[in-house]
């Protein structure tokens, strides 16, 4: 996609589709150290994590700042990356922060997460065809976020492999996003404005 019919959002997006793909692949390799990593200590996982949410929060604003200087919507992106560095910031700032406070961040974390990509998704629904990807990886962490506070009690063993599942589910959503919207950039498929049809060529 860019075309006459595309919007600033969904042009910005797809210039960008690399954005998400790399927040995906971040979220694999984290999911991956968890899984393969059972026994890891609650310091190296709180390491991890905020590593993770760090980067995943810097790429979230710089992608928020420039759809914002291309005239697209930026603030719920903008919000969602603040988030994840503060999370990150807090979790190295307080390096021995317990198995239950963890366990709320991330799940709090996931729960913002969940909720920033399922409004976005709603608001590009009638411009792009396949934002699936995204409103599933937004269901996704509002429901596990929501069932890490509700099993706040947990063993650390199955706080790891719930925390690995979800990231790599997660990641491959967010890499199939950004491999649709590569698809549509490279093809140029059209998308017509609500109400309207293109004018013939």
């Amino acid at each position: 996609m860019p075309t006459e019919y595309a919007s600033p959002n969904v042009s910005m997006l797809a210039a960008r589709w690399w954005v998400p793909v790399i927040r995906g692949v971040a979220a694999i390799l984290f999911g991956v150290l968890c899984l393969t990593q059972p026994g890891i200590s609650l310091l190296a996982l709180v390491t991890l994590w905020g590593a993770y949410a760090l980067v995943d929060g810097v790429f979230a604003v710089v992608h928020a700042i420039r759809r914002g200087r291309a005239g697209g919507s930026w603030g719920w992106l903008l919000f969602e990356g603040i988030v994840s560095i503060a999370a990150g910031v807090f979790t190295f700032a307080w390096p021995a922060i317990t198995a239950t406070v963890l366990l709320a961040l991330i799940a709090v974390w996931a729960i913002v997460t969940g909720i920033a990509e399922i409004v976005t998704a709603i608001r590009l629904r009638r411009e792009i065809r396949g934002e699936w990807a995204l409103v599933a990886s937004g269901v996704l962490s509002v429901a596990f976020g929501v069932l890490m506070l509700v099993y706040p009690g947990a063993g650390t063993l199955a706080v790891v492999w719930l925390i690995g599942a979800y990231a790599i589910v997660f990641g491959m959503l967010l890499v199939a996003f950004g491999v649709q919207l590569n698809r549509w950039r490279r093809t140029g498929e059209r998308t017509m404005p609500t109400g309207g049809a293109p004018t013939p060529v």
